[in-house]
């Protein structure tokens, strides 16, 4: 079984901000997965299910994001998952708005949420789908920007980038790490809408 976590603020105040991108994908995953999120356990919404044969448990933590970890740990612990079958889906300022980018290991980027993780199950070798949503503007604390939600221009091609997203994520699970990074993590247009020329 994998657990894949969408991090994320619960709330209908942080609902379409930037942080709360992880949240929104694995909501879409389970949408074509036809898995419903309504159990309540491990201070989180969550839900079980198969992805082609695959058993997974999709999770949003309802903790805020900065312990995000606490949740992490217990559903962990209560599906007897080792580090390896983790999935963590989150934001990243690092990367352009739409681009998606796998990594295994690693530090917490200054992601509260990643931080919490790692200190909570004690190690790094999980595995993360990192979401860009762009750098703040100049003179923006990068721990507001997060906060705010998707611009015009962003939000026409948000549907996009959560399929995309959830996709990515279901050829993981079905056809391994390696495709899913060839398919998904190398690609010129950045939201699959826009020619790369």
């Amino acid at each position: 079984m994998k657990v894949i976590v969408g991090l994320g603020n619960p709330g209908s105040h942080y609902q379409r901000t930037r942080h709360n991108i992880g949240f929104r994908v694995v909501d879409r995953l389970a949408e074509i997965n036809h898995i419903s999120i309504s159990s309540r356990r491990f201070e989180s919404i969550y839900g079980t299910g198969k992805i082609d044969s695959h058993g997974v448990a999709l999770l949003k933590p309802m903790t805020f994001m900065n312990r995000s970890g606490e949740a992490v740990k217990k559903a962990s612990d209560f599906f007897r998952i080792g580090i390896e079958d983790l999935v963590l889906v989150h934001d990243d300022i690092d990367l352009p708005f739409g681009r998606l980018r796998f990594k295994r290991r690693g530090g917490d980027g200054g992601h509260q949420g990643v931080r919490s993780v790692i200190e909570s199950i004690g190690g790094k070798a999980f595995l993360r789908l990192k979401i860009g949503v762009g750098r703040p503007p100049p003179g923006t604390d990068p721990a507001e920007y997060v906060l705010t939600p998707f611009d015009e221009n962003e939000e026409s091609d948000l549907e996009n980038v959560l399929s995309r997203a959830a996709e990515s994520l279901m050829v993981m699970l079905v056809e391994g790490i390696e495709a899913a990074m060839n398919r998904y993590q190398r690609r010129g247009n950045l939201a699959g809408k826009k020619s790369s020329a």
